[in-house]
């Protein structure tokens, strides 16, 4: 599928192989825990949500490579959507994204043990009982275009201020995510403000460039060294990409969910255009001109998968 959207950006990174990780320690494939044995945060970093989001995996690789291990608490390193990950094609990489559907929209109890089935509800259902216990999480993603990087911070404050303590990257997004169902940063605790729990997705560059692995890698020890896993000491050897001088905070208004089959921008936005006038055409969803809902509106993540019921862009304000 999407094969069209590939030409335009090429692969320039490797996906590693990640065969030697399928025994993990959790009695989950592809998921390792390692416990410090002193009081402290069930934290996890997770990678290939998306199986054509090579960064992550990238990232999670590397922190099994050097061995990191935290100070306090638990740590789970998790690679998610694995058999999408492993049919990865860098002659038609979009085509991995997912097997059956989008292993980001089905983080609902209803979902999880509704009747479905999928290759990624068998996953995500493998994967839960890990899940239930976390408290912090990074959830490392990229995007289809060369666009800044993104912090999907969600719509609490809590979420909010998690990504200010991060530092990166520059331009943080408080969003509510899509109507076609519920990301897993969303999931139960991490979307209640008054669970101690907390999530952050970040989306970390184009899909298959590398300085989207190096902000991969940076933000994964940035993440440890805030939480007090792992020594500053430590971190700062493997960090990559600079933080900003300061963050900008964008808040979501809501999505655009696409109706008909002939959706179609009118420009070939990127993303984080700032469109001065309310009432603007950015699109047309068959018969449906496709408007900004007031001054000054970002667009965030237009998307180049414009199917009826994908979210076609996210309408926001700096705040």
């Amino acid at each position: 599928m999407n094969a069209q959207l590939d030409p335009i950006y090429p692969v320039s990174l490797v996906p590693p192989d990640i065969s030697s990780y399928r025994i993990g320690n959790t009695g989950v494939d592809y998921i390792h825990q390692f416990d410090s044995g002193k009081p402290g945060p069930n934290v996890m970093i997770s990678s290939v949500v998306h199986g054509n989001e090579l960064c992550g995996a990238i990232a999670v690789d590397h922190m099994l490579q050097n061995d990191v291990r935290p100070m306090k608490g638990k740590l789970s390193l998790a690679f998610m959507n694995v058999d999408a990950y492993l049919s990865f094609d860098a002659d038609n990489p979009s085509a991995s994204r997912y097997l059956d559907e989008d292993f980001n929209r089905l983080w609902t109890k209803e979902v999880l043990k509704g009747n479905r089935d999928s290759n990624e509800l068998r996953r995500a259902r493998k994967v839960l009982p890990v899940l239930d216990t976390v408290d912090l999480l990074l959830d490392i993603h990229s995007m289809q275009t060369a666009t800044t990087p993104l912090m999907m911070a969600g719509p609490l404050d809590k979420g909010c201020e998690f990504a200010r303590k991060l530092g990166i990257p520059e331009v943080v997004v408080m969003d509510f995510g899509h109507k076609a169902g519920r990301r897993m940063r969303e999931y139960e605790g991490f979307s209640d403000p008054e669970s101690n729990k907390n999530a952050l997705l970040i989306e970390c560059g184009q899909n298959w460039e590398q300085r989207s692995a190096d902000l991969a890698i940076t933000a994964s020890w940035r993440f440890l060294m805030m939480l007090g896993l792992v020594s500053e000491e430590n971190a700062v050897a493997h960090l990559r990409t600079e933080p900003p001088f300061e963050q900008r905070i964008i808040k979501v208004s809501g999505p655009y969910t696409i109706r008909n089959s002939d959706f179609s921008f009118k420009e070939p936005y990127l993303g984080l255009e700032e469109i001065p006038s309310a009432g603007t055409v950015i699109a047309n969803d068959g018969e449906i001109e496709v408007k900004t809902p007031y001054d000054n509106c970002v667009l965030i993540m237009p998307s180049r998968r414009q199917r009826p019921g994908d979210t076609a862009v996210r309408f926001g304000k700096y705040i």
